[in-house]
């Protein structure tokens, strides 16, 4: 692993006044500027519904370990001449293990690191197939899930820091098993994943740590007992208990 956790430091932590402003008003960053966030297995899931918290997280973890905001990898920016970081990875620091901080410390050719966000996904299939360093084949002729999948495959091929939000956004259901091997592989060989996701099939990746994201903040939980799961389930069995809801 090369990441042991992440956490504000005193010294940084925004005042009294901008703590009242986005995005220090949502529940889960709330609580990483009170307490840390570990890292205990190769892949993690930030797991939550829409609007909690969990992409703003994934994306100051990535920035905490020298990612782009905005995508791509480690110490090289595609799509911003001039980046800037979100308001939590201004303040957001990352304890880093031996192998991570030799990561960083070395030649760019020794780093390996990506940031997948699904927003920014898509021009990197239209726009970097072919280019060296990334992959061979033309995505750019594939569907959206196939482009994912060719750059899941040619991107996380060795023992890196790999950060993804919400990659499911293109896939298929057999896809997202597709991309469980991959995770699983990765997180086998070496490699360290954190991924923010809302699919029940990331989640059940086998060994993964779940930390799920809410309301309350965030705390560590069984993918069993996943809300997102219980909903998937009672969903599945009788549709028309939520339906009735939405559909006059």
């Amino acid at each position: 692993m090369f990441v042991d956790r992440v956490y504000v430091p005193e010294g940084l932590a925004p005042g009294r006044g901008e703590r009242g402003r986005w995005p220090f008003t949502v529940p889960a960053v709330a609580q990483l500027l009170e307490e840390d966030l570990a890292f205990t297995r190769p892949v993690t899931f930030l797991v939550g519904d829409n609007g909690s918290g969990k992409s703003t997280l994934v994306e100051a973890v990535a920035e905490s370990f020298k990612l782009d905001a905005y995508g791509g990898r480690l110490a090289r920016v595609h799509g911003r001449p001039d980046p800037t970081k979100t308001p939590l990875g201004e303040v957001l620091r990352a304890d880093t293990t031996r192998a991570g901080a030799r990561m960083l410390a070395g030649p760019r050719k020794n780093k390996k690191g990506f940031f997948l966000r699904a927003e920014t996904a898509f021009d990197m299939t239209e726009n970097l197939g072919g280019v060296p360093g990334y992959w061979d084949e033309d995505t750019s002729r594939m569907s959206h899930g196939e482009g994912f999948l060719t750059m899941f495959r040619a991107m996380f091929d060795a023992p890196g820091f790999y950060v993804m939000d919400e990659p499911e956004a293109a896939l298929s259901f057999t896809s997202c098993l597709q991309l469980v091997g991959v995770m699983h592989q990765l997180g086998e060989s070496g490699a360290q994943v954190v991924c923010a996701t809302h699919s029940p099939i990331l989640a059940s990746t086998p060994g993964a740590d779940i930390v799920e994201i809410g309301d309350d903040g965030f705390h560590r939980v069984q993918w069993e007992d996943l809300e997102l799961v219980d909903h998937w389930r009672r969903y599945m069995s009788n549709p028309a208990a939520y339906l009735r809801h939405i559909v006059p």
